[in-house]
């Protein structure tokens, strides 16, 4: 039988393109199947009395290893009636400091196959320890947990005996270590049949199998047959064709089979119930498959994806500069009548919390009345608190709120540290007061605000750059305007993406450029965050534009530590604010 399963294994297997997209064929693998008796369950403060074990490769058996160990203990009476090992057996036998050794010879460079193989490893681990011998680092395989998944069902438990009996195995299991490693050798090679219908084929797969969860879905594994181990991105379909989730992955195999794991979210079941087919399309690098799974999301927006799927609702933030008066606004449209528009940003609330962090530092008007109607018109609350310098107050002149606006602009645009200072002053002022969850909501907004700017920043730096073309392993990538261009190896100009038309920079180098839109937006967003992630592994080969920012450093308002000294601040989620020693010191506004 063992002969006959990996000779279905290696028809299977002539079928496929590449053995890389299958990882390690289980043919090439050298197993040993170990197993060990032992003077109780404990390895804390147990011994080893018997070791077995054998090494298979291809269905064939390369050799076996058996010894009694003297555990340098008695035996207890329990033990020698469930093994039949007496002390008289071991009182001449090797220790474990003669054993391990040999053993480790023997188990070199092969996957350690057990039935519940922790047991044995625990064991294996103990004695290494207390030998000063660094711990096993081969990989294993736990029979009982395969069995638990593949035989389902089909027996009323999985211990060793009964599956021996059941599934008529050449060995019978007799409680001495060399019997039941043969028997779980051959329990092994059965298991391998059955996984093969699943199409385990390679050793990754079979690493990974027990944790596949024994749902109806299980039988859709075969949907992953043809994906490869490399990265790139993948699309479930349903029977109609339509698309339902986008994802990427590093290893596409192995990422997209993991959603027949133990994962038992509700819309991950819902999901494979749906899917009919899945399709892949695979990436030279990380950034192409960030950006390729993004462009598939706006296109299709797949009911299971969340990300991504939002764009067309981002609203923005909008400060009239074409009306008399100027106010801020929510707004989920940008048009072209010379107003600042700050975004997007993720959400209305979000929005309304920038609007209210600047609206604490600048006094710009926050009612719907843009003039004094009458003088018994009435004021609005804002105006009558001093906060703000609303026209329908009477008491600021048009001349008086241009000069506010212009400050704001000036604040929005080039210096943000105005802006931001007082706000993080207040904190201080707060905390330092203890009324920290007034703090806490000051913060929050202010790191809203800080984390907007912060965000343009980024979106600034790289469409200023032009054409910017970055090394990324033996590949490279293209950037046209901060959007991802053309991706290709080295030596390699094939052109993946469709040409991006260039940014053109008329803003001066200080002055943000005007915003971008939603879908250009979030590719922005994930080519910045992927580079930052991986700047390590980025090289810049050419760039035609600026790629510098001469604007100061915007100061952060999370919390970072949580010292004995700041404890009761961070408690609330309250810190104060934390200035880099090379930024410069932020000036306070006049406008408070």
């Amino acid at each position: 039988m063992f002969v006959q399963c990996f000779r279905v294994l290696e028809q299977t297997f002539a079928y496929q393109q590449s053995f890389e997209d299958l990882g390690t064929p289980l043919y090439e693998v050298t197993f040993v199947v170990i197993d060990l008796e032992t003077t109780g369950a404990s390895a804390a403060n147990c011994a080893i009395t018997e070791i077995g074990a054998v090494k298979l490769r291809g269905g064939e058996c390369l050799g076996t290893y058996q010894t009694l160990v003297d555990p340098g203990c008695a035996i207890p009476p329990e033990i020698t009636v469930l093994t039949g090992i007496t002390g008289a057996m071991v009182m001449r036998a090797p220790r474990i400091e003669a054993v391990m050794p040999s053993l480790l010879e023997f188990i070199d460079g092969a996957v350690i196959v057990g039935h519940n193989i922790r047991f044995d490893i625990s064991f294996l681990n103990a004695a290494l320890t207390q030998l000063g011998r660094p711990r096993l680092a081969a990989r294993s395989i736990d029979t009982l947990a395969l069995a638990r998944r593949l035989l389902r069902d089909e027996v009323p438990n999985y211990r060793l005996g009964t599956l021996a009996d059941r599934l008529r195995l050449s060995h019978k299991p007799s409680h001495r270590a060399l019997d039941d490693a043969l028997a779980t050798g051959d329990l092994l090679h059965f298991l391998l049949e059955r996984a093969a219908t699943l199409g385990v084929l390679g050793l990754e797969d079979l690493i990974a199998l027990p944790k596949l969860a024994g749902s109806p879905q299980a039988k859709k594994l075969n949907l992953t047959d043809g994906l490869p181990r490399e990265p790139g991105v993948y699309m479930f379909r349903d029977a109609r064709d339509e698309v339902l989730y986008v994802g990427k992955a590093a290893n596409l195999r192995s990422r997209v089979r993991s959603y027949f794991s133990t994962d038992e979210r509700r819309k991950v079941g819902q999901l494979l119930r749906e899917t009919h087919r899945i399709d892949h399309q695979v990436c030279r690098n990380g950034l192409e498959a960030a950006v390729l799974e993004l462009r598939l999301i706006h296109q299709y927006l797949p009911r299971f994806n969340r990300q991504g799927t939002r764009a067309g609702k981002y609203p923005y933030i909008k400060l009239t500069l074409n009306e008399r008066f100027p106010r801020l606004s929510v707004v989920r449209k940008v048009n072209n009548d010379k107003a600042l528009y700050l975004g997007p940003v993720a959400s209305t609330r979000v929005a309304k919390r920038i609007i209210e962090a600047i609206h604490s530092v600048a006094p710009v008007r926050r009612c719907g009345i843009a003039s004094r109607a009458s003088p018994n018109a009435s004021i609005c609350a804002s105006a009558q608190l001093g906060v703000s310098c609303c026209p329908c107050s009477g008491a600021t002149s048009e001349a008086e709120y241009t000069a506010v606006v212009e400050e704001l602009v000036t604040n929005l645009t080039s210096r943000p540290d105005l802006l931001l200072a007082p706000l993080a002053a207040r904190i201080e002022r707060l905390a330092t007061d203890h009324r920290y969850e007034e703090a806490a909501d000051v913060r929050d907004r202010a790191e809203a605000l800080a984390g907007l700017l912060r965000r343009h920043r980024r979106f600034d730096l790289l469409r200023r750059a032009g054409r910017l073309r970055l090394r990324i392993g033996n590949g490279w990538v293209e950037l046209v305007g901060g959007r991802l261009s053309r991706s290709g190896h080295a030596g390699d100009s094939d052109e993946l993406f469709a040409p991006v038309h260039p940014c053109t920079p008329e803003a001066p180098p200080t002055e943000p450029l005007p915003v971008p839109q939603r879908a250009e937006a979030d590719e922005l967003l994930t080519v910045v965050s992927w580079i930052e992630r991986n700047a390590d592994k980025v090289t810049i080969e050419e760039v035609e534009g600026v790629l510098a920012n001469p604007l100061p450093a915007l100061p952060v308002f999370k919390p970072k530590t949580k010292s004995p000294a700041r404890r009761t601040a961070t408690r609330t989620g309250v810190v104060p604010l934390r200035r880099s020693a090379s930024a410069p010191r932020p000036r306070i506004s006049r406008i408070a």
